[in-house]
């Protein structure tokens, strides 16, 4: 006679795959952002500095006969460490064997859920220490508003962006006349769950994104995207330094006849390009 056994139900190794396959498409603050997995062949320490290079400046005219001068390589620095994100569940034997309500599926699912939103909220947490800044506090958001905080990047030549908002600010955005919805633009967005643009920057809505310390203001970080991330050597504005990828492991409780699942992923998220992010704060 055949027995199903809770061991054939629950894989740690095909969990792991299904939940690492979907956590990167769980993430909303990070589909622009540089996965570097050079700590995974290193035994290095837990905290790692990242080198933000200054601009050399544009190329002068130089005499026949006459030596070029030189300028040094500068650049500042900020240190991130390495942390761990991790979450577990417990689930019965009998709740596996009812079949009622797919608990292994369900188990998938939130530790999924559990993990992308810690790494989302690391994310807004790094763009949270930009430099530069917009104060629009005066007003909420609108069309005006984001017009003047791009500016603040002073580009030659108008890039891709994308403006995080929080779900509060989406009905005053959708009422602008200057938003374009995405289902009615004419080219698909770049960025995953985009749901329109407005001057040129592709519009997310994130819970992640805070009030300021007087709670009156959101502070909605406008990013700007690499064009192509395979042929650009500039640093992209945040950077994802992973230690190790998604870890599930079981444990089984033989006399209570359950099983702890368990999921974790060290990693972390540091500004890399402070150039290329404005936090733009509006009325709430």
């Amino acid at each position: 006679m055949s027995v199903t056994k809770i061991a054939d139900l629950i894989d740690a190794e095909v969990m792991a795959d299904a939940i690492s396959g979907k956590i990167a498409s769980s993430i909303v603050v990070t589909p622009f952002a540089k996965i570097d997995t050079s700590l995974q062949a290193s035994n290095a320490g837990d905290t790692i500095t990242v080198p933000q290079f200054s601009y050399i400046g544009d190329a002068e005219d130089v005499a026949e006969g006459v030596a070029c001068g030189t300028v040094a390589l500068t650049a500042t620095t900020t240190t991130a460490k390495v942390k761990k994100a991790m979450k577990a569940v417990t689930i019965t034997d009998e709740a596996v064997l009812s079949g009622y309500g797919d608990p292994v599926g369900q188990a998938n699912m939130q530790l999924t859920r559990s993990i992308a939103a810690k790494v989302d909220a690391d994310c807004m947490a790094a763009l949270q220490t930009a430099q530069l800044e917009y104060d629009g506090s005066a007003k909420a958001i609108s069309y005006s508003g984001i017009v003047e905080a791009v500016d603040v990047f002073r580009e030659e030549f108008n890039s891709n962006k994308v403006i995080f908002i929080n779900p509060a600010q989406v009905v005053a955005l959708r009422k602008d006349s200057e938003f374009l919805a995405a289902d009615k633009l004419a080219e698909s967005v770049r960025v995953t769950g985009a749901i329109g643009k407005i001057c040129n920057c592709e519009v997310v809505v994130s819970k992640k994104v805070p009030l300021n310390e007087e709670g009156t203001c959101y502070v909605c970080p406008i990013v700007k995207l690499n064009e192509d991330s395979e042929t650009e050597d500039e640093s992209p504005a945040l950077t994802i330094y992973m230690k190790r990828n998604v870890n599930v492991e079981t444990e089984r409780d033989t006399l209570a006849r359950s099983t702890t699942i368990s999921v974790d992923e060290i990693y972390t998220a540091a500004l890399s390009n402070s150039s290329k992010v404005v936090l733009a704060t509006f009325k709430k």
